[in-house]
């Protein structure tokens, strides 16, 4: 009895970090239009990008915890520069970036992921 309170508890919570992600991570808190399709569909986009950042975090970084702003501030928003040299692709990234490493490991993590066929 005690421990399915606990796990009901549990569960709880995390759908209320969701929630609050949801409305500062990703910017659901302000819906963009007074038009019910306009904002059903910005729900829609909204809730897919969070999805996408928690999979980025989940597989790439190994961390359910840390938040999409999170994810945004540090590894989305990377100002680098992308060059093309010999028709090969290289990422240029900031000199002293603080999270250098864990976006390398977790570009090198994503990147083993099969392809879909």
């Amino acid at each position: 009895m005690i421990l399915s309170s606990l796990v009901d508890h549990r569960s709880h919570a995390e759908i209320e970090n969701t929630i609050r992600d949801l409305k500062y991570g990703v910017g659901l808190n302000h819906l963009p239009s007074g038009r019910f399709a306009a904002n059903a569909a910005w729900l829609a986009v909204q809730v897919m990008a969070h999805n996408l950042a928690r999979w980025t975090a989940c597989i790439g970084l190994g961390d359910s915890v840390v938040t999409t702003k999170t994810l945004r501030r540090r590894l989305f928003s990377l100002a680098g520069r992308l060059t093309r040299k010999a028709r090969r692709l290289t990422l240029h990234l900031p000199h002293g970036w603080p999270w250098e490493n864990q976006f390398s490991s977790a570009l090198a993590r994503l990147r083993t992921l099969p392809l879909p066929s």
